[in-house]
């Protein structure tokens, strides 16, 4: 798939979008340099997947801080608000893509397990 060409003023958007204007797109517009009579919604609409690229950038980024909010809580389980910090860092694991792993432990007494049929 050929990458879409995009302007200064689109390049500077997506830049600043996560630094100085924290995530506000109005904010992020008028520092790229957009007319305040431009509309959000018009830009949004044009640059779609480059903000959801840009965020799970962002989220993947700041994965390995959510990481040590974890490991904190092991260390500090006393922390105040620590339980809020670990939810949040759940979350955000979650959404970069860093799933717990969950194992299933199967018994059988006798040694014969029946599955369902395969799909082909």
């Amino acid at each position: 798939m050929e990458r879409k060409k995009l302007t200064e003023q689109q390049v500077k958007f997506l830049e600043v979008l996560f630094t100085e204007a924290g995530g506000d797109p109005v904010k992020a517009k008028l520092a790229a340099g957009y007319s305040a009579n431009t509309a959000t919604k018009d830009i949004i609409t044009a640059l779609k997947e480059e903000i959801i690229e840009a965020t799970q950038m962002f989220l993947a980024s700041n994965a390995p801080r959510a990481a040590m909010a974890m490991v904190s809580g092991i260390v500090d389980p006393t922390e105040l608000g620590i339980r809020d910090k670990l939810n949040a860092a759940k979350d955000l694991l979650d959404r970069a893509g860093i799933v717990k792993t969950e194992k299933v432990q199967v018994d059988a007494p006798n040694g014969i397990m029946i599955l369902p049929p395969k799909d082909v």
